[in-house]
């Protein structure tokens, strides 16, 4: 399930906001370590292009920060 949300005050303009997004994954079975783990949360915020999302809402891209998180049981990687 993808979902991408945003939430400030209504008193700053939009692109003065900074902007997050997570993706979180779980190790698969195609995926070795957890650094794939979060290769392949990287690679999908690209395809869902989460960050043309947020530009075309007005926010700046130096403001859009992009994070990973890698599960593998109770170890996890962030990135």
């Amino acid at each position: 399930m993808s979902m991408l949300e945003c939430f400030f005050p209504k008193s700053m303009r939009v692109e003065q906001k900074e902007a997050f997004i997570f993706e979180f994954k779980v190790l698969d079975s195609d995926e070795e370590t957890l650094e794939d783990t979060l290769a392949a949360a990287h690679r999908r915020i690209a395809e869902k292009k989460y960050e043309a999302e947020l530009v075309s809402r007005g926010f700046s891209p130096e403001k859009i920060r992009k994070y990973g998180f890698a599960f593998q049981g109770k170890e996890c990687l962030i990135g």
